[in-house]
């Protein structure tokens, strides 16, 4: 008898644990997610702890909190080993490597991708088809993802740089700044800045943590809880225009490697 109230209790303690769709949305609405945002998305699906539904609830619950008016972004990225990339690449089957969630988000139905060999962004809701449309593009700055006949990886066309020109929102759900493609386009715009100097200047890469450290200690980042999971969310043309700023006027801690010890 003991042991049977002991697994009663053990049951119905882990359904209070259990996060639902209502639950998720609420949190996201604490946090500052609103009808009409266009939400980038990084996230750690482990990191949210027990979801009744799965993705597809956290995915439902990302939809609840920017409506109908809204859009989602998720990077449904193709990071296998470099020079397999491209030879693999196929638009409709190569799945992401970049966490669970993004991957069950490539897959539902109602979801457009851009087509890029290894940084392809997924879209739902308010024009998310024309929004990732045309990322094989050669207009915009130069990157060293840049392959023939991708183009330009996060030239002007690309869903990132869009959505930096659109007022979008950078949401991490679980997850750091070692995760966060948007430290890539700053780097780009240093390497296009001196491109224009001298054709063959090297592509160089920040030190994310200690970016980290200080966009957090600025306080423009939100900070909040959404499930278990700890979260961040800020403006991305204002987290991107001051660290341009910021790694440009103090670049000592900042810069690190050059291109060819970069992973991703």
């Amino acid at each position: 008898m003991g042991t049977d109230l002991f697994a009663v209790a053990q049951f119905f303690k882990f359904r209070i644990m259990e996060h639902t769709q209502e639950s998720i949305s609420a949190d996201l609405t604490e946090l500052g997610v609103v009808s009409g945002d266009i939400l980038f998305v990084h996230s750690s699906f482990k990191s949210l702890g027990q979801v009744n539904g799965g993705p597809k609830t956290v995915i439902k619950a990302l939809e609840d909190a920017v409506g109908s008016t809204g859009l989602i972004l998720m990077p449904v990225f193709n990071l296998i080993d470099r020079p397999l990339r491209h030879k693999l690449w196929d638009f409709y089957t190569t799945p992401s490597t970049v966490g669970w969630l993004t991957e069950y988000f490539r897959r539902m139905t109602g979801t457009f991708r851009s087509d890029h060999y290894s940084h392809s962004v997924a879209s739902r809701g308010k024009n998310a088809e024309s929004f990732v449309s045309r990322h094989r593009s050669f207009i915009g700055r130069r990157s060293p993802w840049d392959l023939d006949p991708w183009g330009r990886t996060f030239g002007s066309n690309s869903p990132m740089h869009r959505a930096y020109n659109r007022e979008g929102k950078l949401l991490m759900i679980g997850t750091g700044y070692d995760t966060c493609t948007y430290i890539h386009l700053v780097e780009v715009i240093h390497w296009n800045q001196r491109l224009e100097k001298d054709d063959s200047a090297a592509f160089n890469a920040i030190h994310r943590p200690v970016v980290g450290d200080y966009w957090d200690s600025r306080g423009s980042v939100v900070r909040g809880g959404v499930g278990d999971a700890d979260c961040r969310l800020f403006q991305i043309r204002q987290f991107i225009d001051e660290m341009v700023i910021e790694t440009g006027e103090n670049p000592q801690p900042y810069w690190r490697d050059y291109w060819p010890q970069l992973s991703s």
